[in-house]
């Protein structure tokens, strides 16, 4: 490796290149514990999640989610006449949701917390020194956090069309007639609903076999019926050939078991994928090594080659989750600023996740087919929310909770919940992986009827109920009997 000529003195304890989630926390975290820091962001606070991600496309999911229920109020004995959804006021609620929530994440909050916020396009010159424009600084050490783009796959004739992608969908001014989604990952299934619900015709495209593939298959299946049912169309163990975008028409060759068909659409969403920005990092003249997908190789301390370079968030991986991005700051940022009394690791065994569908997916730990892939015994305890009561109250009855734990024991591998409100539900099994707790202390815990938290202590007690003492069980009749 090339020597450096390390600067006697720093501009700053800690500089962080990316103004979205996990430099956003790495910042804070640096500036809550008195360091001097700065923080580059060339293009918008608040990065993908705030601006492009989570933010606008929940927002968009909770107007689709009204829109269906409008047109099911008759259910409820209002009667209501149905008229067409007013697309550009949906987009303007989108809007300002991000207005609403930028502000945690504005220049103005961050200088007031102690971080220099500089805006432009970081280039590295050497493992202590920034380049942003004209002006060079220097850190004693460094967090990239310059997150991911869409991946745009090179299909034949794809320079023809306006691809929208989840940076770009957003600036649409019309509900598209149809729309074709290429990708039926949690994005491309969470679109593909929203736009279905607000009028549009959605055609899926996918190469896998079934959607949602990184899912068993009974929770592919469900959200598969859920999305069919309401008009969704999918084309899954699909190639994408080629588009036309001749003569105005929007079209794309779609192979499927050997035989080729054309799809027409007014509009495509790709969603199959995302690519790290680390092109104008010049991370290579440093010898920083990425992957094929663009991410720093970093090791358990999110630490690069050079040991006193981090990286987080997308830009790191393996996980593009928000949350992830937050988890891994606080450890680069952390290790970056005190590593030299002491380094603290990032666990990956206990990662939740969900997919904002309508029922929701989440899952933490492993899953069936993962465990068989590994050869890993499981014993599976499930609960229906059919037998929810809070869940028949509201007529939100599709979706179950499965549970794997170590065969025989209580302790809790894997978890994962199809239904209303899962996202929040998985946070308990998320609690009991983290810090040990089994299904027996699930179990003897309080959940307030009547409410959906109660599926969790459901299937704690459906593996109670497996493992209950036989023996005991054949003896306890003998003993009632006595005191008759």
């Amino acid at each position: 490796m090339k020597e450096w000529k390390k600067p006697r003195h720093f501009d700053y304890n800690l500089l962080v290149i990316g103004g979205g989630s996990a430099g956003l926390v790495s910042a804070l975290v640096a500036a809550t514990v008195k360091s001097k820091v700065a923080l580059v962001e060339k293009h918008q606070m608040g990065g993908d999640c705030l601006n492009t991600g989570c933010v606008p496309s929940k927002a968009l999911i909770n107007c689709a989610k009204k829109v269906q229920q409008a047109r099911s109020i008759d259910e409820f004995g209002l009667q209501v006449p149905e008229g067409a959804v007013d697309f550009q006021l949906v987009m303007s609620k989108v809007k300002a949701a991000i207005e609403q929530i930028s502000p945690n994440d504005s220049v103005e909050r961050f200088q007031s917390l102690g971080v220099n916020c500089i805006v432009g396009e970081a280039r590295l010159l050497d493992p202590w020194t920034v380049q942003v424009g004209d002006n060079k600084y220097t850190s004693r050490s460094i967090v990239i956090a310059t997150g991911a783009r869409p991946i745009i796959p090179p299909i034949p004739g794809v320079e023809t069309i306006d691809v929208l992608t989840s940076d770009t969908v957003w600036s649409l001014k019309t509900l598209p007639r149809r729309l074709l989604i290429l990708g039926a990952g949690p994005i491309g299934c969470e679109m593909a609903q929203s736009f279905q619900r607000l009028g549009s015709q959605v055609i899926v495209v996918d190469l896998a076999e079934r959607i949602l593939p990184n899912e068993d298959a009974d929770i592919s299946e469900l959200i598969s019926r859920q999305l069919s049912e309401e008009g969704v169309r999918f084309l899954t163990g699909s190639k994408a050939i080629a588009f036309d975008g001749s003569a105005g028409a929007k079209r794309m060759v779609v192979e499927q078991d050997g035989q080729r068909q054309s799809v027409g659409f007014d509009e495509i969403f790709v969603a199959v994928g995302r690519r790290a920005y680390t092109e104008s990092l010049n991370l290579e003249s440093l010898g920083i090594a990425t992957n094929n997908d663009g991410t720093v190789q970093v090791d358990s301390y999110q630490r690069t080659i050079i040991k006193h370079i981090y990286a987080a968030g997308d830009v790191a991986g393996p996980y593009q989750f928000t949350h992830m991005a937050s988890h891994q700051a606080w450890y680069g940022s952390v290790n970056a600023l005190f590593g030299m009394f002491r380094r603290f690791e990032v666990n990956y065994d206990v990662v939740p996740w969900c997919t904002f569908t309508d029922p929701e997916v989440a899952r933490v730990g492993l899953n069936e087919e993962t465990a068989v892939r590994l050869g890993i015994s499981v014993e599976v305890s499930r609960y229906d929310m059919q037998h929810v009561d809070r869940a028949i109250t509201e007529g939100n009855v599709r979706g179950f909770v499965k549970v794997l734990t170590q065969p025989g024991k209580d302790k809790v591998l894997g978890a994962m919940i199809v239904g209303p409100h899962a996202g929040e539900l998985i946070t308990e099994f998320v609690l009991a992986m983290t810090h040990g707790l089994g299904l027996k202390k699930i179990l003897n815990t309080i959940h307030i009827y009547p409410t959906y938290s109660e599926i969790n202590k459901f299937v704690a007690g459906e593996w109670r109920k497996a493992h209950a003492p036989s023996k005991i069980m054949t003896l306890l009749p003998i003993l009632h009997s006595l005191f008759r």
